[in-house]
């Protein structure tokens, strides 16, 4: 049975990539938001019609994002939601929240700077990784129940 992971969060680093390719060869299927920043923030307006004001031109495209937000955190198995270094994810702490809500399987990555910011969505998920390659073992253990080589010798 396919594993469906969505991919949430920071969109300027390729950590979705460092995932899917080291999922390659799991039963794991992956989807994530739209990371053209560009397409993210104009979908609404290139869709819908301009807006004068900046405040419902961001409104409707947050609107029309949150429909494909909304539909891939409701099917996913596993939700992975990265907080970057360099911007404030807010929406990457509503996705963590709502993935919660719904009792879905969070997983939630970030570096040890972000620790006292975000222990309260960190408090929410099953695990917290620091990087895309933990996340990778983790599918991987779901999935087959192995764990890294020399994983065990170096808990000791």
């Amino acid at each position: 049975m396919t594993l469906k992971v969505y991919l949430s969060g920071e969109i300027h680093t390729d950590w979705r990539e460092q995932i899917t390719e080291g999922a390659k060869g799991l039963d794991v299927s992956f989807d994530s938001p739209v990371t053209n920043h560009e397409a993210s923030d104009d979908c609404g307006v290139a869709i819908l019609g301009a807006e004068a004001s900046k405040y419902w031109h961001d409104h409707k495209g947050a609107m029309v994002n949150a429909i494909r937000t909304r539909r891939g955190i409701e099917g996913a198995d596993v939700v992975v939601v990265r907080f970057g270094e360099k911007y404030k994810q807010w929406n990457a702490a509503f996705d963590a929240g709502y993935a919660a809500a719904l009792g879905k399987s969070l997983i939630v990555l970030h570096g040890p700077d972000h620790q006292h910011a975000l222990k309260e969505v960190d408090a929410a998920a099953l695990a917290v990784a620091e990087e895309p390659k933990q996340v990778v073992e983790i599918l991987r253990y779901v999935l087959t129940g192995e764990l890294p080589e020399g994983a065990l010798a170096a808990a000791e």
